[in-house]
This record gives structure tokens, C-alpha cells and sequence, in this order.
């Protein structure tokens, strides 16, 4: 028999609001408890009260190079079983899919690690859900790499059959981010991955003026890497990328989506404030993080560079070149809700319904909006009806208590959020 679960006594993000309701699984769904009332007369075999915790979808980062000591784009480490602990791992941080994200390299080791890092559903024993892998560079503009080597770059002279050289297969990727100014980007590389391929084309690491970029958006194009990071910055004569989030000549239907490293580090949360306010549906939250995700500070290796962890800032050694973030997602969501609060003007007149909605803006930047870019906001990123049952329990202060995937629990902060002791009544 298929077992029913009934979570109460919490707050939902649900709809884009904060409701008052009950959480219903069934086979790693969420469930609409109508259907069960009326056709089926039953109640929940099982009980949990979730002491006024607010349940959220669980989170999904876009963009993460490595984490707790392991580097996505290192072919020595790549394996399947290091991927699955990373996975295990950042369910501690609230999440519950991610891409992994390779930054550039030789052919030889995208090549090597390209088929190893498999889509992968998630679970309670394994992990997060692995969505496809994130390639980042190597075709990009050579003065705006940021962190990435100048060696490693590479032209697009061919168009996409230099890309399929340098990768060998697309089979396992999920995005590219890619300077759409290079030769052939707009009128032959952009159109085939998305036409052909299915994949999510990234705009990023780019001196791209605004028509460049909007020509992009028009070929297929459909998100913007780490925005205000390792682009030409804002002009008022020419935005640049930046401009996409306002520009005008793009069909009604089409949302450009961005991603934000809002870790305090990368992005001043004045430029937070100012993209939320001008574009908030398209806000991405990711966390570029680095292998040291999760550790002290110390020195580190992603991809050909070491690295320096000091403090909240990691930098290519030697250098005060950013190279990726050490912030949690979780982290990052506590940051942007700090940071559209510290936006108003008046705090004594903050009201309750204010508070309110820039936390719920601020989780849908980690769930909903991350798998609409992905188009697979029916089945994550939501607590809707259908939907996978990957959720999150958090305090007031947005702090991760638990992590569920598919419906059972994968983490828990302290036994008194064990799935064991929030049971209150079990028909078994």
C-alpha cells in the first residue's frame, strides 16, 4: 500500500505567497488532498507537525564550480561517486538539485569529465538531483575571463562545429555560457544548441554591447551569467548585457533570466536592489561557488588555478582577481532578503505584508525562477500540486532545518527536527 503523508502546523511558499496550509505526499509527490477527501475517503497514514517551521521548495543552484573540497573541473577527481557526495552534502545548505559547473578548459578534459557527470534523480540515500552540467567558457571574450585562464580560450571561427571539437558531445549538458560577440554566436552557434540540442545558451564573459546581446535574446538565448560580473558595466549611452533587463525590442513572451551572486562580495546590494526592482521575475540566484565551499580558509585548486579563501572573498592566488563565491545558496537567500529590506527607506513603517513578500521573492530566486530557466518549473522549484516533493524547512531567520527529496528526509539540522520526532500519529 502507498503510504500517505499529511505535514502541519506550518507556513507554505506557495503561489508566490505565504499561506497557511497542510503539505500532502504521496510517492514522492506533493498531492492535492480535494482528490483524497472526495474520491478516495481516507485520511494520512502519517502525521508530522512541523512546530511552525515554514516549508519551502528546495533549492537549485545554476552555477556551482565544486564544493566541500572537490572540483567539478578537475578530470583527475571526476567520478560519479565524488558528485554524489557533493550531492549529499549540499543538502545541508538547503538543496536539492543543482548543475554542476565546469569552468574552462582543454578539449582532453571536457572530453574526459563531460560523460561522467550524468543527470541523476535525487534521493534521501544520494542526494541532490544532478540537472546536466553548466560549461562555462572556453568561448569567451579573452578580456573579460575573469578567474578563467587566457590559454584555455578559444574562437568560434567554425561556429558550432568548433564547439562540438572542443566538447565532443553535448549529451550530458544542460547550459552554456558562451560571449555571443565571438564569431558565428548569434548567427549559427546560438540557434543550433537551442534548436538541435535543447540546451540553455548563458550569456556571460562578454564585452557584448545591448544590440549584441538582444540579438542573442532573438537567436535563442534565454539567461545572463553572473550579471555585473565579467561584462562591460552599465553605460548610459550603451548597458551593455546589463541592458537585457530592460529592453523593449523582444517579444512580449520572453523572459531573459539572470543570475545574481548576491554574497555580499560580488554584487553590492545596492546593484541587488537595483536589478530586483527593475526585473524581479527573471532574478536567478546562484552561488559560482568554489571547492572551498563548506571549508575553513586555506588554499585550494579549481580547475588549472589554485586558489585563496580569506574570509568571505576567494581569489586567484596572487592576485585580487575574483575566481567564485564561498556562500551557501541558503546564504545567498538570507543575503538578498537582508538586502531588499535595507532598501527601505522608512524601517520604522516596514510593514508585515513587505517583510513578507521580499521573503517570498527571495526563496523563489533559488527555486522557482532557477527551474523556469531549465523549463521544469511544473516539476521543481514549486510546492504545486504534482510537483516532486523536494522541499525545505526553515526558521524565521531563513535558516535550513531540514531537507527532504522525493518526500523523505535527506538532512536535519538537530534530532529535534528528525522526521521521528516530529511524527504524531502513524496508522501502521
Amino acid at each position: 500500500m502507498t503510504l500517505l503523508y499529511r505535514f502541519y502546523n506550518c507556513t507554505l511558499v506557495r503561489d508566490h505567497a505565504l499561506i497557511q496550509d497542510d503539505l500532502w505526499i504521496r510517492n514522492g509527490k506533493i498531492i492535492n488532498p480535494e482528490k483524497i477527501f472526495f474520491s478516495e475517503k481516507t485520511r494520512a497514514d502519517i502525521e508530522y507537525d512541523c512546530q511552525g517551521a515554514l516549508i519551502a521548495p528546495g533549492y537549485i543552484d545554476l552555477q556551482i564550480n565544486g564544493a566541500f573540497g572537490h572540483d567539478f573541473s578537475s578530470a583527475d577527481e571526476a567520478s560519479e561517486e565524488m558528485l554524489i557526495k557533493v550531492a549529499k552534502l549540499l543538502t545541508s545548505h538547503g538543496v536539492t538539485a543543482f548543475v554542476p559547473t565546469i569552468v574552462s578548459s582543454l578539449p582532453e578534459t571536457y572530453q574526459e569529465v563531460l560523460p561522467i557527470y550524468k543527470r541523476r534523480a535525487g534521493s534521501a540515500k544520494d542526494g541532490a538531483t544532478i540537472l546536466g552540467i553548466h560549461i562555462e567558457g572556453p568561448f569567451i571574450a579573452e578580456n573579460k575571463r575573469g578567474a578563467h585562464r587566457t590559454d584555455f580560450l578559444r574562437k568560434s571561427e567554425c561556429g558550432i562545429e568548433d564547439l562540438k571539437t572542443c566538447y565532443g558531445s553535448f549529451e550530458n549538458v544542460s547550459i552554456i555560457t558562451l560571449a555571443p560577440e565571438l564569431p558565428n554566436m548569434v548567427e549559427n552557434v546560438i540557434p543550433e544548441l537551442v534548436a538541435r540540442h535543447d540546451l540553455v545558451v548563458s550569456l556571460g564573459h562578454s564585452t557584448a554591447t545591448l544590440d549584441c546581446g538582444e540579438r542573442a535574446i532573438l537567436a535563442g538565448a534565454r539567461f545572463i551569467t553572473h550579471l555585473f560580473n565579467a561584462m562591460l558595466p552599465f553605460h548610459h549611452r550603451d548597458p551593455g548585457l546589463v541592458g537585457l533587463l530592460t529592453t523593449h525590442p523582444l517579444p512580449a513572451t520572453t523572459i531573459v533570466y539572470y543570475g545574481l551572486i548576491v554574497d555580499t562580495v560580488h554584487t553590492h546590494s545596492a546593484a541587488v536592489r537595483l536589478a530586483h526592482r527593475v526585473h524581479p521575475h527573471g532574478l536567478v540566484l546562484v552561488t559560482d561557488a568554489v571547492p572551498a565551499l563548506g571549508f575553513p580558509d586555506g588554499t585550494y585548486h579549481m580547475g588549472a588555478h589554485e586558489i585563496v579563501v580569506n574570509g568571505k572573498r576567494a581569489t586567484i592566488a596572487g592576485t585580487e582577481t575574483l575566481c567564485g563565491s564561498i556562500a551557501s545558496l541558503a546564504e545567498c537567500v538570507q543575503y538578498m532578503r537582508q538586502a531588499l529590506l535595507d532598501g527601505e527607506t522608512n524601517k520604522e513603517i516596514i510593514n508585515e505584508k513587505d517583510s513578507t513578500q521580499f521573503v517570498v521573492e527571495s526563496i523563489e530566486a533559488a527555486t522557482l525562477h532557477p527551474a523556469q530557466v531549465l523549463h521544469i518549473e511544473n516539476q521543481k522549484g514549486t510546492l504545486s500540486f504534482g510537483a516532486d516533493a523536494d522541499f525545505i524547512f526553515l526558521d524565521k531567520s531563513l535558516n535550513i532545518l531540514s531537507t527532504f527529496i522525493a518526500g523523505e528526509q535527506a538532512w536535519t539540522v538537530t534530532d529535534q527536527w528528525s522526521i521521528d520526532n516530529l511524527q504524531t500519529k502513524s496508522s501502521q
